[in-house]
């Protein structure tokens, strides 16, 4: 590793470049909704003090939109293909794997948020995945309801690029 490079063997300009992407969009998200939200519905608590099978609920379906969006910005906007190709993305098992690929990439505190949704007890039993699977996909949905309850949807959306970013060289290879 050269001494341009940090751990993740990312040069600087690669980390710094990516910051940038994020601040933009960040900026972005304020000026369009300036508490960082679709709606002016603010939960009850700061997003840290709600519990975490909550901030799973809102992420679940933040990150669901953002499936929706990514698939909507491709060329096949048939109904039919779109809802196919979103239970791609939003499994359980999907949602364990895309996890995986970006804990390297999480901040101390959002490392934390994931730990509290994937150990948290939902009390219901998944049905289509096994529970490791689901308590991982609880993480992931528990970071992104954080995130975006925090006003950080450029930082989600930083993640889940990151996330889906295999995802698409798997299907162009497979093409």
């Amino acid at each position: 590793m050269t001494e341009h490079e940090n751990e993740k063997g990312m040069g600087i300009g690669d980390v710094n470049e990516q910051s940038q992407v994020a601040e933009e969009a960040e900026n972005t998200v304020k000026a369009a909704f300036p508490n960082g939200l679709l709606f002016n519905y603010l939960p009850s608590k700061a997003p840290g003090l709600l519990p975490p099978l909550v901030l799973a609920y809102i992420g679940d379906a933040v990150f669901e939109v953002a499936v929706r969006q990514y698939l909507i910005g491709h060329s096949n906007l048939r109904p039919h293909h779109l809802h196919r190709e979103a239970t791609k993305f939003v499994s359980a098992g999907a949602q364990a794997r895309m996890l995986f690929r970006i804990e390297s990439l999480l901040t101390e505190d959002e490392a934390d948020m994931v730990r509290r949704g994937r150990n948290a007890k939902s009390g219901s039993v998944p049905k289509n995945a096994d529970v490791l699977e689901y308590r991982h996909a609880t993480g992931l949905e528990c970071l992104a309801g954080y995130l975006y309850y925090s006003g950080r949807a450029g930082r989600l959306e930083e993640l889940i690029r990151k996330g889906l970013e295999p995802e698409q060289t798997q299907e162009s290879d497979q093409e």
